[in-house]
């Protein structure tokens, strides 16, 4: 009975190991663009509250049903598997990362495997991301055709979890189409008519006259509006997001077995 059991598992180990290799090598690297993780350059000037405001719970906020916190997996059903006001762009709509201290790792160790040819030492790095869960989704790329509107999606990297850290929408109303004043005239009724919609779903902002802030601390929540753009953000996610990876990458550097 215990030689049985011994077999079984060994069966279902071979059978798990065989499933999750078919799984990593469904990712075809011609067909998706890898970027580097980038050093963000994140606002975090100081804020503070408007006299006789109160604290706004940022984390609820949502733009277009996008909220701080979703999984990259919720998103990507939300816009790729339902119809709704926005869809994936036709190229490039999913944008995939691994951070920069991970890399580093990996670039060592293909190099300590006597790869060093520029083609062949991406691959190898690509290729052990993807495959220890390194590489991920960064970026989700969404448009609204007829209007012209979009939605760039950051999220997080597999040691968080890979959620959303930060929402920024665009639109046109800051154009203007012509010298005429027509147009200068069409693009005043513009932003006023987003500023309006905008105070319809947030309210007024607590802290200036563009921003609805959770706490005096800008590493919490804030959402940020400009003349046709909004900017939701978490900042402490991201900054936790990358403080992991820095400290991972260390923990898990493949140096050589020195001995002395």
């Amino acid at each position: 009975m215990r030689i049985w059991n011994c077999i079984l598992s060994a069966i279902f180990l071979i059978t798990t190991v065989m499933s999750v290799r078919a799984a990593t090598n469904e990712f075809d690297f011609n067909n998706f663009t890898i970027t580097d993780s980038g050093n963000t350059d994140l606002n975090t000037a100081s804020v503070s509250l408007n006299d006789g405001a109160k604290p706004i719970t940022v984390n609820n906020f949502d733009i277009a049903g996008i909220m701080l916190g979703m999984s990259f997996d919720d998103v990507e059903t939300l816009f790729f598997k339902t119809k709704g006001l926005y869809s994936p762009r036709e190229k490039d709509s999913i944008i995939y990362s691994i951070q920069k201290d991970w890399k580093y790792n990996l670039d060592y160790e293909c190099r300590q495997q006597g790869i060093y040819a520029p083609a062949d030492l991406d691959q190898c790095i690509k290729t052990l991301a993807r495959d220890r869960g390194l590489l991920y989704a960064a970026e989700l790329h969404l448009l609204r055709e007829n209007t012209g509107e979009t939605i760039v999606v950051y999220f997080t990297s597999n040691a968080s979890d890979n959620v959303v850290w930060r929402v920024l929408y665009n639109n046109d109303v800051n154009e203007i189409e012509g010298d005429h004043e027509k147009f200068a005239d069409q693009r005043e009724k513009k932003i006023l008519a987003f500023w309006q919609a905008v105070l319809d779903k947030y309210g007024a902002p607590n802290s200036g006259t563009d921003k609805w802030i959770s706490t005096t601390n800008a590493y919490d929540p804030v959402m940020t509006a400009y003349y046709g753009s909004l900017d939701l953000v978490d900042n402490g996610l991201y900054a936790s997001d990358m403080a992991k990876n820095v400290q991972q990458a260390r923990e898990n550097f493949q140096s050589k077995p020195y001995a002395f």
